[in-house]
């Protein structure tokens, strides 16, 4: 299994696809520049390094080392680009995996585009966990520095609505096999932001310095929200942000939402079965598990359950449609009138 995932990166498809998206590129080069200061004199190493741009933006901002580790065999492409860009004194392409690797040091900077579709897809983290580990000193930096996946019910009428009318011909059956069909996998597609139907809310944030392999294990959210448009309820939409450190300025951040601008991430969708028609202020409860497979490290198991939101606890100013919850939000609005007026 580990052979194929490593193979899969010998297609220059893949890279390419990785090299033209430029929000991916300019965040990572911000990053680095932003901490120039930092940088300088320091060894880097860069875990899964590909083409080597992540090594070169690091060598470019006065790098002492660089450590690009490339199991595939685009390493030799690697090598070939640091000479183009005259960086060999400096970056070292090692042609092996991570977990194989020995150095001559412990390093400053951990570098890595690590991020799978819904962030945890590929299951490279735990590489990049095993790396920091065995080579990053106790006051090195990891490059980002943190992560948080997201989650909103969404709209997704290509799957739903499209199938009545093809040319003429009423399609619904074949489109009933399709969105069964969908909803057993996660699907990956970008996603119009006016068909998130509330805001989104935290499924997880890791700390790249203290997250561990066990906390990557099994992950779980039971989130209740509020729809902010009527439509109908199809799905739910996950993307991730990733946060970098600077020196300088507020922290970098890349992020992959359906108002951001596009990248090869795109978004994932868990198409639901059935269709829930909403209104707003309508509340939506459910549950969202993400388990490690155990068939494969790379892997995980997405499951959506759906909860009765009549039974979860709503927050105390819950703005949904709900009796109970219009009756508490008057009771705290006119506490809050009295102790003004008191004051």
């Amino acid at each position: 299994m580990d052979s194929n995932y490593i193979e899969s990166y010998n297609d220059l498809q893949v890279h390419q696809l990785m090299l033209l998206d430029s929000a991916r590129n300019q965040a990572y080069r911000q990053a680095v520049f932003d901490n120039k200061d930092f940088i300088q004199g320091k060894i880097v190493l860069d875990i899964g390094c590909g083409t080597g741009i992540l090594s070169v933006f690091c060598a470019q901002a006065g790098a002492a080392k660089v450590y690009g580790v490339e199991a595939s065999g685009i390493n030799e492409i690697a090598k070939n680009i640091v000479k183009e860009n005259k960086f060999e004194n400096i970056i070292e392409i090692i042609n092996s995996r991570i977990e194989d690797v020995t150095l001559p040091s412990k390093v400053d900077i951990i570098i890595s585009e690590w991020m799978g579709f819904y962030l945890f897809h590929e299951g490279m983290l735990k590489s990049i966990l095993e790396a920091r580990d065995k080579f990053l000193k106790p006051e090195g930096v990891m490059f980002p520095e943190s992560a948080t996946l997201f989650a909103a019910p969404i709209s997704v009428p290509s799957y739903f609505e499209k199938w009545s009318d093809i040319d003429g011909v009423s399609m619904n059956t074949f489109g009933e096999k399709i969105r069964i069909e969908a909803s057993k996998k996660p699907v990956i597609s970008a996603i119009e932001p006016d068909c998130i139907l509330s805001d989104p809310e935290i499924v997880t944030w890791i700390d790249l310095k203290e997250i561990t392999q066990e906390e990557l294990k099994l992950m779980e959210a039971e989130h209740l929200v509020v729809c902010n448009k009527s439509g109908k309820y199809q799905g739910i939409c996950l993307w991730f942000s990733c946060t970098f450190p600077s020196q300088d300025t507020e922290p970098i951040i890349l992020s992959t939402g359906p108002e951001d601008p596009k990248t090869h991430w795109k978004q994932t969708i868990i198409v639901l079965p059935t269709e829930i028609e909403v209104e707003k202020g309508a509340p939506i409860a459910y549950k969202l598990s993400l388990k490690a497979s155990e068939d494969s490290f790379r892997k995980y198991n997405l499951e959506v359950t759906m909860l009765d939101s009549n039974e979860i606890q709503h927050p105390e100013y819950c703005s949904c449609y709900m009796t109970k919850c219009i009756v508490i939000r008057a009771m705290l609005d006119k506490y809050e009138k009295d102790n003004s007026a008191r004051a």
